[in-house]
């Protein structure tokens, strides 16, 4: 994963107070330790993971960026099934 994934995880966290982060980190099911792997580290995040931290920042850091080798636009396209 290149270093420019995870800028926004990055800048996001930055923001945040030492116990923000860790109500973020709760509210992602993981760590602050795990989240600071995927940005110091290169740890690769997966679907899963970037999803929930597409909720737990209410889309200010993408699941995209986080995962590109997912393809979360045809999920996206998907129509739902009865």
């Amino acid at each position: 994963m290149s270093q420019s994934n995870v800028e926004q995880l990055k800048a996001y966290l930055l923001k945040l107070s030492p116990e923000g982060r860790q109500n973020f980190a709760r509210d992602c099911l993981t760590t602050v330790g795990n989240l600071q792997q995927i940005i110091y580290v290169n740890k690769k995040c997966g679907a899963p993971l970037a999803i929930r931290i597409d909720k737990a920042s209410e889309g200010k850091v993408q699941c995209d960026s986080l995962c590109p080798e997912a393809d979360f636009d045809y999920l996206r396209n998907q129509q739902i099934s009865a």
